[in-house]
């Protein structure tokens, strides 16, 4: 007596798909793909500080996610190099203490001052470049939050006011000016 085998093909197919997602959720496959995706950094160079008040300090990661290895700790204060920037993360490297070497951490762990000694503050710009709507005039010597940047120029917020800030009107420093 035999037994008929119905729709055979569509099983093996659906066999086949569960195998192949199985093998790529474990063995990391899936979380590389996501991050291939993501990475489409922008080159950047500013200074910026750790604002990170964790004890250990910032974490430094292996890439662009918290599933990504810590290779180290920056403590708050320091001042990093920002070379890239994707998503919520940027590529650091140079920092003044603690973690040497190039890693990735949590944007909103950064911040910057603006510059503007002796003026009635900076400019905040609507895009990177001075060509674009100034929204707001930004005191000098006052800490903003960094969201990202591109080029020379940070992207930050201030008050709930998103923009962007010349090189000339950064300080990565947090203790100190940059006059």
């Amino acid at each position: 007596m035999t037994k008929k085998v119905k729709n055979a093909p569509s099983q093996l197919v659906t066999g086949l798909v569960f195998s192949c997602i199985s093998v790529m959720l474990n063995t990391g496959i899936a979380d590389q793909i996501a991050l291939a995706k993501s990475t489409n950094s922008q080159k950047c160079d500013i200074l910026a500080y750790v604002t990170d008040t964790d004890i250990q300090g910032l974490n430094v990661r292996s890439g662009a996610s918290t599933n990504n290895t810590i290779l180290g700790q920056i403590p708050i204060n320091e001042t990093v190099q920002v070379i890239g920037a994707t998503g919520d993360w940027v590529q650091i490297t140079n920092a003044s203490n603690g973690f040497q070497g190039t890693g990735w951490v949590f944007v909103p762990k950064l911040g910057l001052t603006t510059q503007g000694y002796g003026t009635n503050g900076v400019d905040l710009y609507a895009s990177n470049s001075q060509e674009s709507r100034k929204v707001r005039i930004i005191p000098a010597n006052t800490a903003v939050k960094l969201l990202g940047c591109q080029g020379d120029w940070a992207q930050v917020e201030y008050q709930g006011v998103k923009g962007w800030l010349t090189r000339e009107d950064q300080c990565g420093a947090a203790l100190t000016s940059c006059s």
